[in-house]
């Protein structure tokens, strides 16, 4: 059984992913203006990594929700501006659950939900601690302090 799972963009990062793809899509083998050889190793590699970023940005685009904030229900997902904190510290760590290619200006980081802390975030309520494994294997206790929608979040 496979599930599509939904990706939430902001309308400037899906207007930015769109045209990434229009200059993929667009790019031809004979527009570089240096020699080169079709068969090289390093032109297939090229053609194979471009034509990977052509079906990631299109996977993303189909499967978008464009500028719609999640509910305002305080559960961790997508498009949410999470606020945690993290076992043993005294201070939280802000940030927007989001796609990677998600660029909301620098006054948020973007954090995956495809990454450990964000499938183990995923569904939390305000005030749940959850688990996940830290890239050394250890694992480390957050608990959710805040969850907004994107659309509500203020900086200060």
């Amino acid at each position: 059984m496979t599930s599509t799972q939904r990706t939430w963009l902001t309308q400037d990062a899906y207007d930015r992913l769109r045209e990434e793809l229009a200059g993929l899509l667009g790019h031809r083998d004979g527009d570089d203006a240096a020699p080169h050889d079709p068969d090289s190793n390093e032109e297939i590699m090229g053609r194979e990594r471009r034509q990977a970023r052509i079906h990631q940005i299109q996977d993303l685009l189909k499967n978008a929700v464009v500028g719609e904030d999640p509910p305002d229900d305080g559960v961790a997902e997508p498009g949410m501006v999470l606020t945690v904190r993290y076992d043993g510290e005294e201070e939280t760590e802000t940030f927007l659950m989001g796609v990677r290619d998600e660029s909301v200006g620098g006054d948020i980081p973007v954090y995956s939900p495809n990454s450990p802390l964000g499938m183990a975030l995923t569904g939390a309520r305000e005030g749940e601690e959850r688990s996940y494994e830290l890239p050394n294997g250890r694992t480390m206790k957050v608990t959710l302090v805040k969850a907004v929608p994107f659309g509500h979040h203020t900086t200060g």
